[in-house]
């Protein structure tokens, strides 16, 4: 009879238990393992990530607090920060969706206000199979509602995102969940514990047996036993979250917080390890004093629940007493369940009993850390050499078009931001899907903060490099044109399993490829999440999709730009190269039935230049509306900004020697934008591209109820308004039905 290995059912190797034998000098007991299964999990101790993420520029003029705590810090003048970062919630979103994502929402805002700051908006990025199918269906009426019904609940406004649909999805969707905060710069929280002697704080919800090995769930593949593991979704209670929010707000004004941390993956056990390790201190936990909602529980549950809506408090000299006070004024608990040591130990006690006892540093500094063989994998090589010359340049353009718009992944996602609550707190000023990212007001000030999400995750599959360049320059283009100047990063890594090479592959250029374009377009990546091991049930990686959370800011918001075109007689202007691209584009695997071809060239410092473009025209007041091109090329874009002005537009195009006309129409190609501007600024315009040495066309005019598109004097599309609107607007409303 074959031993039984408890360590493998945590989630630990052999070669990992014998790495946990070595630091202890003996075995060790039920608690100590499950204390170094989840923090050695990938999900806490990014054992296969950590050498990638060093790539990552992370210092900036603007940079307060960079990667390694809860959460980023970006100066934004007037003596306030941004904070925000962005997580995922995916495997408990594929056996639960609703929990999963509500969750997910759940956790992030709780990283945000745990550094001080009061969460001012949420986004997300999602990833679901196609809707043709039930379950996929299924998954995301409940993710969609998780989303809602938890922000809505807050009082935070949900104010931007991006949905995709696509097969290698299927049964492992992707839900990243961002949040952004505002906060005055001199009461920034860190989680870092104190003196010696210090109290520690369990404050909010009591403790419960939900979430247990949720860190170490997160962490390996999906199977078709990953339905029994429902246990380890957590069950969140929103208006609890609410009231611990303004109850850690309160304890924060009255300056009575030393150090603070979120009780999120691997619970009291990560909170406690990480704030200990900052601090290069010990810690002693009785885990009697933790207050529960159930009977019976042993410390190994007590210490890897992972309840929501709790908080660990390091409290100033004197201040434990007040803090209880203002979270039984809150109807809130707060127990001491320990203090801080000068051993270096994590001591674990039920009452007078020692239950565990480990080096603190073992379960953070001393986590194994994984290079992982890297293998080009064949299908690269397959798509670099496609040859995109026997794709037929024929075919009906009125057509192409309506079927462009009517793909859920181009459509309007009206029918999910409809159940966010986009304008609660009233700060939002272009609400989605008004604009290429949302803008938020800054109450009191002129300035205006903008934030996005961005990944093309078939652009990421094919040419992971180019990708994650992809990735960043997209969120930057996207702020740029709402007005909004690139400030920092957060992103969210999600790819499959690292111990596959052409996985592992896949992440260490899409990394290489998103490190470049920060350095260029100088947006350092400020805080971050690693979610791998994400595989469909027939063992098939997901497409790579490394997320891009962007913010940036208006010095007046007044100035902010939207994609709707404006008045009749304005001029529609092409910025950047008139290019005829058509690998990895939606238009060819839609129309072809290819996912294939050589990605289009990018080059970030390209981007640059666009970008100081844009900001300088709309500086001068010079453009009435801007909107990249993306997903289904130029003849999309003009039609969304015809589709949101409620007004026509007479485009004519000229193709150079050699030159795709299906290209120049629905190619993707990067560092391009669509703006229109009054006849009389056409010059200052065009000066001003040339003085950035930015290409810039005039291609048609605003006027009418059609959109009319020619090619070399040839009409190829002409389609009304309001009959593309009607595609636009209801193609994932139709589908859902």
């Amino acid at each position: 009879m074959t031993p039984r290995k408890p360590w493998r059912e945590m989630g630990l190797t052999d070669s990992e238990y014998d790495m946990v034998l070595k630091i202890m000098g003996r075995e060790p007991n039920r608690v100590e393992l499950g204390l170094f299964a989840v923090m050695w999990s990938e999900h806490c101790g990014y054992k296969n990530s950590r050498p990638l993420l060093k790539l990552f520029p992370t210092d900036g003029p603007r940079v307060i607090e960079g990667p390694g705590e809860n959460a980023g810090v970006v100066d934004i003048g007037d003596g306030q920060a941004l904070v925000f970062k962005i997580e995922s919630h995916n495997h408990p979103s594929a056996i639960e969706p609703y929990q999963g994502a509500a969750t997910g929402v759940g956790g992030i805002v709780r990283d945000i206000f745990t550094m001080g700051a009061r969460p001012i908006a949420l986004l997300n990025s999602l990833r679901f199979g196609t809707l043709d199918n039930e379950r996929n269906r299924y998954l995301v009426r409940g993710v969609v509602a998780g989303i809602g019904d938890y922000g809505n609940c807050l009082g935070i406004p949900t104010v931007a995102g991006e949905v995709y649909f696509h097969p290698s999805y299927e049964g492992n969707p992707l839900v990243n969940a961002m949040c952004v905060g505002l906060v005055n710069t001199a009461e920034v929280i860190r989680a870092i514990a104190g003196e010696v002697g210090k109290p520690l704080l369990l404050v909010g919800a009591k403790t419960g047996r939900d979430g247990i090995h949720g860190a170490t769930f997160a962490s390996e593949e999906l199977s078709a036993e990953s339905e029994s593991r429902r246990p380890a979704v957590q069950v969140g209670d929103p208006f609890m979250e609410k009231l611990l929010m303004e109850a850690c707000l309160e304890l924060i004004n009255e300056d009575l917080v030393a150090g603070m941390q979120d009780l999120g993956a691997a619970g009291l056990t990560s909170s406690v390890a990480e704030t200990a390790s900052k601090g290069g201190c010990g810690v002693v936990i009785d885990v009697e004093k933790v207050l529960r909602r159930e009977e019976g529980m042993t410390p190994y549950e007590v210490m890897l629940s992972e309840s929501q809506e709790r908080m660990l408090i390091i409290p100033r000299e004197g201040a434990a007493d007040r803090i209880q006070e203002i979270f039984d004024k809150w109807g809130l608990d707060a127990s001491i369940i320990g203090h801080i040591t000068d051993n270096g130990m994590f001591t674990i006690q039920e009452g007078d009993q020692i239950v565990g006892e480990v080096l603190v540093k073992a379960l953070t500094d001393m986590c194994p850390v994984y290079h992982r063989e890297s293998r080009v994998p064949d299908y690269y090589t397959r798509a670099r050499l496609f040859d995109l010359e026997s794709i037929p340049h024929e075919l009906d353009y009125n057509n192409t078009l309506c079927d462009l718009l009517n793909v859920p992944s181009i459509a309007s996602k009206k029918w999910i931001y409809q159940q966010y609550d986009h304008q609660i707190m009233t700060n939002t000023v272009v609400v989605p899907g008004n604009g290429d990212a949302a803008v938020l007001r800054i109450k009191g000030t002129n300035k205006g903060v903008a934030v996005t999400v961005d990944c093309n995750s078939r652009i990421c599959y094919l040419d992971p490099y180019k990708g994650g360049m992809w990735a960043v320059c997209e969120g930057a283009r996207n702020l740029a044109c709402s007005g909004a100047r690139p400030l920092a990063i957060t992103n969210c890594l999600n790819f499959g399993s690292p111990e596959k090479p052409d996985v592992y592959w896949q992440m260490d250029q899409a990394v290489r490829g998103m490190a470049e374009a920060a350095r260029v377009l100088q947006t350092p990546v400020v805080s971050g999440n690693v979610s791998l091991y994400n595989e469909t049930r027939g063992g098939k990686a997901i497409y790579p999709t490394p997320v891009v959370g962007m913010a940036g800011l208006l010095t007046d918001v007044s100035k902010r730009l939207e994609m709707a075109f404006q008045d009749p007689g304005d001029y529609i202007l092409l910025l950047g190269e008139v290019r005829d691209d058509i690998g990895g584009s939606e238009y060819l695997c839609l129309a072809h039935g290819v996912e294939s071809g050589a990605v289009p060239d990018i080059d970030p410092a390209d981007e640059a230049k666009l970008i100081e473009l844009i900001l300088s025209l709309n500086e001068k007041g010079l453009l009435k509306s801007c909107h990249d091109i993306s997903e289904g090329g130029l003849a999309v874009c003009l039609a969304e900004s015809a589709i949101k002005g409620n007004i026509g537009a007479e485009v004519k195009l000229a193709l150079e020697p050699g030159q795709r006309c299906d290209g120049v129409v629905f190619g993707e190609a990067p560092s391009r934008v669509v703006v229109s501007a009054s006849p009389q600024d056409l010059d200052g315009i065009s000066a001003k591209g040339k003085e950035l040495n930015v290409p810039v066309t005039v291609i048609g005019k605003v006027v009418g109820q059609y959109l009319e598109m020619a090619v070399d004097d040839q009409v190829i599309i002409r389609q009304e308004i309001g009959k593309l609107a009607s595609i636009w607007g209801r193609a994932i409303e139709c589908q859902m039905d």
